[in-house]
């Protein structure tokens, strides 16, 4: 038995990235909420600078 609260069938909902990531980015403007400053990564190990780069020449970008 379903609960009295509850529709007997729950409604899927479903939402987009590309569209969640602009109302966030909305949101964000609004409010006047900065964009965090990106990490300096002076502490990188060679694998992880390796990685990074490997993505740098592949055309991607981090």
């Amino acid at each position: 038995m379903a609960s009295k609260t509850s529709p007997d069938k729950p409604q899927e909902q479903v939402i987009r990235m590309g569209e969640f990531g602009r109302r966030i980015a909305a949101r964000k403007a609004e409010l006047g909420l900065p964009d965090p400053p990106r990490n300096a990564g002076t502490n990188r190990t060679e694998s992880k600078r390796a990685l990074l780069q490997a993505i740098k020449d592949a055309g991607g970008e981090w």
